[in-house]
């Protein structure tokens, strides 16, 4: 088998030119979009006392020296989520950072360890707003690459088209017969049995030592995943209470949250929060996610105790985070996500 020639080649630089172009095409058109809404781009540093508290999330870990030699650990962050929010605490109201995040043990056609993130947050405006946000974005990366459609794999939809707003719960009935909300109560508490057994029924793997969590990953990655985003976007909303990461509870319904994310040709583009601003709540959630971390991985991140303590001065608002690097993919036509990074981690 002929081993691939390096990325720097000329012959393969050549080929991959006109897709980093659109990227730095589309990269303009984004930051003129914000301004022009009166955003703010912020530049957050990158290493941090927690990298993020999301279980399956894995981070590339340092360590400061300081000048009377202590060591003091850190992180690369996984998404300026953090130190965004402590900006809203400060007092800004409208802001975006677009930049590099790090992201450990993910490399693969849609993953790589290094990856640029748009990330950006309303205050006083609803996550609702950041749906219209993602409509307008998708139309203006395909205008700005001069793409008709997007396309990945076997999968195209039409970057034009109003996104199609779906529940989560919704999209368990339609694409494998579940009703996910049915095995969540109003106080959050889970019936995993119900959820195992509903699983089983739908012909779906199952293993007696899954989680509640783990069935609902398995058939969101197997049956609904793959059905999202094709002919038009998907916009799948409201996640059920224990799936919510940093989002507040619905108003409308306390076993979901205030949470969507955008799919498009079957490909997450992004995750969006209306934010929750509760210290305790969070602190509850990000113990429970390193407990399941620790179990799991045998490793555990800090808690970054200043943004605890920064969420009780943080207004009402929403946020979001989109892949960037995705996105041009798909107005691209690109395979594999190093198509579209200008110089690709080694491997």
């Amino acid at each position: 088998m002929t081993e691939a020639s390096p990325w720097w080649t000329p012959h393969v630089h050549a080929d991959r030119r006109p897709r980093l172009l659109a990227r730095n095409a589309i990269a303009a058109a984004m930051r003129d979009w914000f301004a022009r809404r009166d955003f703010v781009e912020v530049e957050t540093t990158s290493l941090q006392i927690s990298p993020g508290n999301e279980t399956h999330l894995s981070a590339f870990a340092t360590e400061a020296v300081r000048p009377d030699t202590t060591r003091q650990p850190l992180y690369l962050h996984t998404s300026p989520e953090f130190a965004c929010k402590k900006l809203l605490a400060a007092g800004e109201k409208r802001i975006f950072s677009f930049g590099p995040v790090w992201r450990n043990r993910e490399r693969g056609p849609l993953h790589h360890p290094e990856f640029t993130m748009i990330e950006w947050y309303r205050v006083g405006e609803t996550y609702e707003t950041l749906m219209d946000d993602c409509a307008a974005l998708l139309a203006l990366a395909a205008e700005r690459a001069g793409a008709k459609h997007f396309a990945f794999r076997d999968r195209e939809a039409d970057p034009f088209a109003e996104p199609e707003r779906l529940t989560v719960n919704d999209a368990f009935l339609r694409h494998a017969g579940i009703d996910l909300l049915a095995t969540v109560a109003s106080d959050g508490k889970t019936d995993r049995d119900a959820l195992h057994a509903a699983v089983a029924q739908a012909g779906m793997r199952t293993a007696p030592d899954d989680t509640w969590s783990d069935l609902v990953s398995r058939v969101m990655v197997e049956s609904v995943e793959p059905a999202l985003g094709q002919g038009r976007a998907t916009i799948l909303y409201e996640y059920p209470i224990p799936e919510a990461a940093l989002a507040r509870p619905s108003p409308r319904d306390p076993r979901v949250a205030e949470r969507f994310e955008l799919y498009c040709c079957g490909v997450e583009l992004a995750n969006a929060f209306g934010e929750l601003t509760d210290p305790d709540e969070q602190r509850r959630r990000f113990s429970a996610d390193m407990d399941e971390k620790e179990k799991i991985y045998g490793e555990r991140y800090p808690i970054d105790e200043d943004f605890l303590n920064a969420l009780t001065f943080m207004p009402e608002s929403s946020g979001i985070a989109l892949g960037f690097d995705r996105l041009v993919m798909l107005a691209t036509g690109a395979r594999r996500i190093e198509d579209v990074i200008w110089t690709p981690v080694a491997d």
